[in-house]
């Protein structure tokens, strides 16, 4: 989308992903002050436009960005660890609150003529009060000791024996928690007639749905790292590396992949 003096916050909140995120951190009100121009917001809020602009201009360009990047397959599982938490979980945090807020707001005005967001309100809880434990155990547990075990092969070492007996132990109830999330994700998207904005819908509301729907791409993207490269890799890294280790964790009824 082409963004000028003329375009109004209101159209550039429902077109360009992200554009809430900026107007929030710049606090131009795109609800209720949505049919100003950007230059009228930007001179009533004191604000430089060519900043404004600059944001939103990275924003859509970051949404339409192709998906070129490392290749998680063969870069080092610390460094893998660390992206997954710096644009994963960072985002998941963030969004969670980001939400919330929008949902309670949302609530408050339409809940009575659009039940379906009392539902839905109810569903995002249950998904936050599961995500924030879900990643805190992966930031504190077996990331960490992912990271000790690949420190000690690069340096032909020990690998460090876990206190929870074996990678796959933490990977199947983190693969296990995923599914519970990935089911909350579609009662959510049942609730809402996959996010259809109604026809009342205030610039709010269509936000809203914007950005879940956004938050639920971002956790299928995070879910596919972890599940299908991070985990894989992790299990086989032990497996090769640290047979002992595995062997143990069977010994005790416990399985080195969760598919066995």
């Amino acid at each position: 989308m082409k963004i000028n003096v003329a375009s109004t916050v209101g159209d550039l909140a429902v077109v360009i992903p992200g554009a809430t995120r900026v107007f929030e951190k710049f606090g131009i009100d795109y609800c209720c002050g949505g049919k100003r121009t950007l230059d009228e917001a930007c001179r009533s809020s004191n604000l430089a436009f060519d900043d404004v602009l600059h944001q939103l201009e990275l924003s859509e360009q970051n949404a339409v960005r192709d998906q070129s990047g490392p290749d998680w397959s063969v870069e080092s599982l610390t460094d893998f660890a660390r992206y997954i938490v710096d644009k994963h979980h960072v985002f998941t945090r963030d969004e969670l609150d980001r939400i919330e807020k929008l949902l309670t707001r949302v609530c408050g005005v339409h809940g009575a003529r659009h039940p379906e967001l009392i539902q839905a309100q109810s569903l995002f809880f249950k998904l936050k009060s599961d995500l924030i434990p879900h990643m805190l155990k992966e930031e504190q547990v077996l990331f960490p000791y992912v990271e000790r075990m690949e420190e000690a092969i690069a340096n032909n070492m020990p690998v460090p024996q876990p206190f929870f007996g074996t990678v796959g132990n933490p990977v199947r109830m983190m693969m296990m928690e995923h599914d519970t999330v990935g089911e909350l994700l579609r009662e959510l998207r049942k609730a809402t007639n996959d996010y259809s904005i109604p026809d009342d819908a205030c610039i709010s509301y269509q936000s809203l749905y914007q950005a879940m729907t956004e938050f639920e791409a971002d956790i299928h993207q995070h879910i596919h790292l972890e599940n299908n490269i991070f985990f894989p890799r992790a299990l086989e890294m032990e497996s090769k590396n640290a047979p002992e280790i595995e062997l143990a964790g069977k010994e005790f009824g416990c399985k080195g992949h969760p598919s066995q």
